[in-house]
């Protein structure tokens, strides 16, 4: 039985609508909250015997005149502290001041970064994820040229689902931060990268079978092939994500707090990313199809892609 997917793409663009929108409303109004990498400063991580709240080691802080001190509560006795950038005696000065404050050893550890390196970092961060696209674009066109210029439609097709992927994570996130104060780090530009090379691999997937039912079916219409092309790779397509995804389940709930919001990313990515090769990557193909059909006036049926 094969089903009509291409013909309910708008349904499915509608759904990728409702889920993105919201994210991206939050990135206008705050964006995702930079972590220490980014915005430089420093991260004091701090262990009490028996941890007090975070306001009250917010006091402290702001009695010592860092008033912009963020304070987080991780696994255990621990807390994390971010301020602007420590000299080392404002760090041993901060630990006194806790221990006469709460009466206890602790432990603390320290990680600075500097202003001019964490946007160093940024910039470089945003150059891979342009450079990994425009490679992205060049690679899918280069293995459909047999189909002249329309063999860049699959490639511009397969970047729309990676920022489908992209944006929908980093809304996600926006939201995490505006409400939770959920930060962004090196890691979660990893797993962006990550996310964009697993879309990309499954859309490809998919766009293989397309071209290969398009030189065995010479002449018929997109529509038909995209949907028995999909039908074939979507037992596979499922299959991989769902085994990819049981590690990173189990990586979020045990990794530690360290890792957990990047193993969150990859979850969030991995099954968008499955989502937008099934029921949007093809979908933007035919709908590229169907709009220069109609723009070359040959009626409102989409023709085959190597005519």
């Amino acid at each position: 039985m094969l089903f009509k997917i291409v013909e309910r793409k708008w349904w499915y663009f509608l759904v990728s609508g409702i889920v993105i929108v919201p994210g991206l409303v939050f990135l206008l109004l705050g964006g995702l909250r930079p972590g220490i990498e980014f915005r430089g400063g420093t991260l004091l991580d701090v262990t009490f015997r028996e941890a007090p709240t975070a306001e009250q080691v917010h006091d402290v802080m702001a009695g010592l005149g860092h008033e912009e001190a963020i304070v987080q509560r991780a696994e255990g006795g621990r807390l994390l502290i971010r301020t602007e950038q420590l000299t080392p005696e404002e760090e041993v000065n901060a630990e006194r001041a806790l221990e006469q404050k709460f009466g206890q050893d602790i432990e603390r550890s320290s990680q600075t970064v500097s202003p001019s390196f964490s946007g160093e970092l940024v910039a470089n961060a945003f150059r891979a994820v342009v450079t990994a696209s425009a490679l992205i674009v060049l690679l899918i066109a280069f293995a459909f040229r047999q189909f002249g210029w329309a063999a860049f439609r699959y490639g511009i097709a397969a970047i729309v689902a990676v920022l489908h992927d992209a944006f929908l994570v980093l809304g996600i996130f926006a939201i995490l931060g505006y409400f939770l104060n959920v930060e962004v780090d090196s890691l979660f530009v990893t797993a962006i990268l990550t996310i964009i090379g697993f879309s990309v691999h499954d859309t490809i997937v998919v766009f293989d079978r397309i071209r290969e039912n398009l030189k065995l079916s010479a002449g018929e219409a997109l529509n038909p092939i995209i949907n028995f092309s999909v039908m074939q790779t979507m037992v596979r397509s499922l299959i991989t994500s769902f085994t990819t995804l049981l590690p990173l389940l189990a990586l979020y709930a045990f990794g530690g707090y360290s890792i957990r919001n990047f193993a969150l990313a990859l979850l969030l990515g991995i099954t968008a990313g499955t989502y937008s090769s099934i029921f949007n990557a093809a979908q933007v193909v035919s709908l590229w199809q169907e709009l220069e059909d109609r723009w070359r006036g040959r009626g409102r049926g989409p023709r085959p892609a190597t005519a």
